[in-house]
């Protein structure tokens, strides 16, 4: 039995040694293309550089043109992170607290617009705000990815908030509570997990999301993601550089994620994700 249990421990270190190389291989790739020339990259195959060169990122860290993506990207999305999780808030608290007529088709409606693909409205957007003159701006990207994330954020924290007893709520009333005291002071501090783990879905949906804010946009409130497009010149494609902006694009999501961590952790053991 211990020999059989031994065999089974080695087996499954095994398994998942080679699935976590499967899963960064990718990003290796990307970063030790990040340090070649692109002559490096296009020629003889190799697992690292054979002359790293900083080339690539220094591009990327003095041209406003690259640099400017990631202010823009981080502007909307922060932006559109706060304006969601305050809308959710107590949307979310009223679809776990109270029961109204057709509270369960109104939440249902709510999380179809999230299954609806972005290119649908793509074209109403982006006459809409070029007739109130939001185009090319932080905030137009900003709500429409509200669109998405804040039907997510209210399936979520709504989730969170129906494991929250209710006697809660009427204890803090009987104690001289106000709703706004008492939903900044008592509720909120008891899904915080909750609100961790729906502002790390905002972001990350938000971050990645292509489509709507390239098309709201056109040179002041680009993205990076539409930045990384433009790579190709008369020389060919700049491999490099390309590379570099990627790792550089991976960064924010994974200090994100270190920052919710314990967030993360207890959302998915406790919360609805």
């Amino acid at each position: 039995m211990a020999v059989a249990r031994e065999d089974r421990r080695w087996g499954s270190a095994v398994v998942m040694t080679i699935y976590l190389m499967f899963l960064l291989l990718p990003i290796y790739w990307l970063v030790n293309m990040s340090f070649k020339t692109n002559a490096e990259i296009t020629g003889a195959f190799s697992l690292w550089p054979t002359d790293p060169t900083l080339r690539n990122y220094r591009v990327i860290l003095t041209d406003p043109s690259w640099y400017m993506g990631y202010v823009n990207s981080l502007t909307y999305v922060v932006m559109n992170t706060a304006i969601s999780l305050a809308v959710a808030l107590p949307a979310a608290y009223a679809f776990s607290r109270y029961r109204f007529l057709g509270d369960r088709h109104l939440f249902f409606w709510l999380l179809s617009n999230r299954m609806a693909p972005p290119a649908v409205f793509a074209l109403p957007f982006f006459q809409l705000y070029s007739a109130v003159g939001l185009f090319d701006t932080h905030i137009a990207v900003a709500l429409a990815h509200c669109l998405f994330n804040v039907p997510l954020a209210v399936w979520i924290l709504e989730g969170f908030m129906s494991g929250v007893p209710r006697e809660i709520d009427e204890t803090a009333y009987i104690d001289g509570y106000s709703f706004p005291e008492f939903f900044v002071r008592i509720f909120t501090p008891l899904i915080a997990s909750g609100i961790g783990v729906a502002a790390f879905f905002c972001f990350m949906f938000s971050w990645v999301e292509l489509l709507l804010s390239r098309t709201l946009t056109s040179v002041n409130a680009k993205p990076i993601a539409a930045t990384m497009t433009r790579t190709v010149s008369a020389s060919g494609l700049d491999w490099g550089v390309l590379a570099a902006a990627g790792v550089l694009t991976i960064v924010p999501g994974a200090l994100v994620i270190w920052f919710v961590r314990n967030y993360i952790a207890k959302g998915f053991a406790l919360g609805r994700v």
